[in-house]
């Protein structure tokens, strides 16, 4: 067990194996997890389900109920599965591990913390871009004790000749008064991408000076004649918001900059598109109709849309013009968009190390609603407020790795690694809304992470730090991620990561390096000189061995 982890109840339970026939065992429940073991055959069957994981546990059959296995409990997991326990009716079995999943599951519903360990410091990344502060960018701690703007970091980098009074005045005019800040600047071109959020125009068209005046500094900054702004919604849905006075930026107020909707649907679509995906992936993969039913999801179709707006971004920025990223309220598409866009453009965040810092930077220092996108320690399961964003931003990195299988340092693992713990809530770094929400410091993925960095480690990495990534986002080029979405379903033969076997290749390679060193060794001492020499002129000497072993790798 995990420090701080202990064990709070165990019973005889009959796990309904979607698999396989009932299976009889036994169910620890801790603080922290699940877990499950069979007593009653030779292969082994194991769950172990963090609580964070669980979404939904209901009672199934009642005091009436005379079929087999019928009565017990079904829990709704946020990682695919559904999983169901069948118990025996006398003894109050059932309702005794109701009540305590049903506790330690969704704690906020019980007045209780989220998180269960000891706090320790969390690791915090700071990563100014490289040349800020400049001539055209400066750093400003306006929002220091989140005064400016609560669900922002404290240090936020703006341009240079906008003073913290235009910030405030802008901040009016902004929804959740997230203004216009940087998030990533280009070293030779000076284009930078900077996030936002809406802007308040309303049914009358409202208009704010200040707002406009500082776009037009964000794009006087490098000189370029136009700034683009991406919108990530659907124009429909742009306009439908000005009806609770939201909207976007029109052609008259900012004359400067041209808007480009991007057609990203909102958190609600996307959903019920996973929802529809999981129901076609777990318990069955109906073979009949697998493309047709994936199809019929759109998984796919919104992993295009995202990506192909995060190329739009990419080269425009590469080309020397700056953008204005933004959504409605800036931290669900916007995210996406914006540490997308800079995993095309910028090496370093491709790098295991870099990728961390993206995470930290433009998901959790900016403020992406962890807590109620995943509904930690919630029993509203239904709650509106609940979407994959995060999932579908993890699967597109998925697919950029995919196409470009040597141009990132991490490797499918940390990917998987990464949304385990969004929902496990063994660690604090996805568990809140914005970095003001943090009370106190929390264990940190990254610790665990850092601790066996070569678990995540693509051998197949090679560093290019010039190269801008494009990927191809087209329906033809896009897989659906089957080692995460159907990983609970062994009937699918998962085939084993090419990375491993290359890793197995490439300790086997050291050891014949090793061991053909030592014949070198043992062929320089005095004694073996005379055989050296009467050698044949063609035979191989042990470096040309040793080149030949190493080619192929």
């Amino acid at each position: 067990m995990l420090p701080g982890e202990e064990r709070v109840i165990d019973k005889d339970i009959i796990y309904i194996c979607p698999f396989n026939a009932a299976v009889k065992g036994k169910v620890f429940i801790t603080n922290y997890r699940l877990y499950f073991k069979n007593t009653d055959s030779e292969m082994p069957v194991t769950l172990d389900v963090p609580l964070g994981v669980i979404s939904r546990v209901e009672k199934m059959g009642g005091a009436s109920s005379r079929g087999e296995n019928s009565y017990g409990l079904e829990i709704t997991c946020k990682d695919m599965r559904n999983l169901r326990f069948a118990l025996k009716q006398e003894g109050h079995s059932r309702r005794d591990i109701f009540e305590i999943i049903f506790k330690y599951a969704f704690p906020l519903s019980h007045g209780m913390v989220s998180c269960a360990f000891t706090k320790v410091c969390v690791l915090f990344f700071c990563s100014g871009c490289q040349g800020v502060p400049n001539s055209e960018w400066r750093i400003t701690f306006i929002n220091k004790n989140y005064e400016l703007c609560d669900t922002y970091p404290t240090i936020l980098v703006v341009p240079y000749k906008a003073t913290d009074e235009d910030l405030k005045r802008v901040a009016t005019f902004r929804s959740r008064c997230r203004i216009p800040v940087l998030s990533w600047f280009h070293k030779e071109n000076h284009a930078v991408i900077t996030r936002c959020s809406q802007p308040l125009v309303g049914m009358s068209g409202k208009r704010n000076k200040d707002d406009e005046r500082y776009l037009d500094l964000i794009r006087e900054a490098n000189g370029t004649t136009k700034l683009t702004i991406y919108d990530a919604r659907p124009n429909v849905n742009a306009v439908a918001n000005k009806a609770t006075g939201g909207g976007y930026e029109g052609d008259d107020a900012y004359q400067n900059a041209e808007l480009v909707f991007l057609d990203i649907h909102n958190i609600h679509v996307m959903r019920e598109s996973l929802k529809k995906l999981k129901d076609i992936v777990y318990p069955n993969v109906e073979e009949s109709h697998w493309l047709s039913s994936l199809e019929s999801t759109h998984w796919l179709e919104h992993i295009k849309l995202v990506l192909s707006g995060a190329i739009q971004v990419a080269d425009k920025v590469s080309s020397g013009s700056s953008v204005v990223v933004h959504c409605s309220d800036g931290w669900d598409r916007t995210a996406q968009l914006t540490s997308l866009s800079m995993l095309m453009l910028d090496s370093y965040y491709r790098t295991l190390r870099g990728f961390q810092v993206l995470l930290e930077k433009e998901w959790i220092g900016f403020g992406h609603k962890f807590a109620s996108r995943i509904g930690h320690g919630d029993k509203n399961h239904a709650d509106q407020d609940r979407s994959p964003i995060f999932v579908q931003f993890i699967d597109c990195v998925w697919q950029m790795t995919k196409q470009f299988p040597t141009a990132f340092e991490f490797n499918e693992r940390l990917l998987v690694v990464i949304l385990d713990h969004l929902y496990s809530c063994r660690f604090g770094t996805f568990l809140y809304n914005c970095e003001s929400a943090r009370e106190s410091n929390t264990v940190s993925l990254w610790s665990s992470v850092n601790s066996d960095t070569s678990l995540y480690i693509n051998p197949f990495y090679t560093p290019e730090s010039s190269r801008v990534l494009y990927p191809v986002a087209s329906m033809r080029h896009l897989e659906l991620w089957v080692t995460y979405y159907i990983r609970w379903n062994p009937r699918i033969q998962h085939q084993s990561p090419v990375e491993q076997r290359y890793k197995e290749l490439l300790v086997l390679r050291d050891q014949y390096l090793k061991k053909l060193e030592e014949l070198q060794l043992s062929d320089s001492t005095p004694s073996s000189t005379h055989l050296t020499n009467s050698s044949t002129p063609n035979a191989a000497t042990p470096n040309q061995h040793i080149t030949h072993l190493q080619t192929p790798f």
